[in-house]
């Protein structure tokens, strides 16, 4: 259903209004039960992983482009606009394609991630507190690529649906099984009733080396990341099975959390 957009206070344009505050949109969007899918890759990867549009936003000039996707919702509304228009409402330049403001499906309970059949080898990956928006975003694109099962995002931690996160991730935060968590140690206890062995990468003194740990060949691990400033707390590094650390030269203690996050799944793959 295409619509041409002529003015910019048409209501029906409401949930892209304002998408460059930030404040107001990380807390708008789990309210309404939206989320904004930025750029044509990051819309059709959405669209493939079943979840519903609510519309979409674009430049006529992508329309071709998009044709085939749009063919899928034939009574979703499909805003167009000039590019000095769609800039003028959204607050910043589209050029990679197309928006939709995508319906969010509900998210799954912790204790059905978090299943296993017996013997199945399982990696969970809990992210507690991380609230920059490309960490995230980062985090679950190393997770898709690496194979990560699933993850637990603490209530902490920023949204990995938030417009950012999700074109950082390219789509994967779609594809990679998540749901949040409200209470970080019931969900570690909740993993050891499951038979995880809990691992926290931190710098402490009982530390094992990740090669240390990948030599333990735990069938099921659930790894924990802390935030970017402060790392995990301390209640947490106290319950995990394993305390980790990864080996570092020329005085470094420590990396950004996405790049320790993508060489854990990867050493645990």
């Amino acid at each position: 259903m295409l619509i041409a957009i002529t003015d910019l206070k048409d209501p029906r344009l409401q949930d892209y209004v304002g998408l460059t505050d930030v404040v107001l949109r990380s807390k708008h969007e789990p309210d309404k039960g939206l989320y904004i899918a930025e750029s044509s890759n990051v819309v059709a990867t959405c669209i493939a992983a079943g979840h519903q549009p609510r519309s979409f936003l674009m430049a006529e000039r992508w329309l071709d482009s998009m044709a085939e996707i749009l063919e899928q919702f034939p009574d979703v509304p499909v805003f167009t606009a000039p590019p000095g228009l769609l800039e003028e409402l959204t607050g910043f330049n589209m050029h990679r394609g197309a928006m939709a403001a995508m319906h969010r499906p509900p998210l799954p309970a912790l204790r059905d991630l978090i299943a296993a059949k017996p013997g199945e080898q399982r990696r969970i990956a809990i992210l507690d507190g991380m609230v920059n928006h490309t960490n995230i975003g980062a985090a679950f694109r190393g997770a898709a690529a690496l194979g990560v099962d699933a993850i637990l995002v603490t209530s902490t931690s920023s949204d990995p649906l938030y417009r950012r996160s999700l074109r950082v991730s390219m789509g994967s935060a779609v594809q990679v099984p998540w749901t949040r968590v409200d209470n970080l140690l019931d969900a570690l206890g909740a993993l050891r009733e499951q038979g995880y062995v809990t691992a926290a990468l931190a710098l402490e003194d009982d530390s094992i080396t990740l090669d240390d740990f990948v030599a333990e060949a735990h069938p099921k691990t659930a790894v924990l990341f802390g935030s970017e400033g402060h790392g995990l707390p301390a209640n947490a590094i106290a319950q995990a099975d394993r305390v980790v650390r990864i080996p570092m030269m020329a005085g470094v203690d420590s990396l950004n959390v996405a790049a320790t996050a993508a060489i854990v799944f990867y050493a645990t793959r």
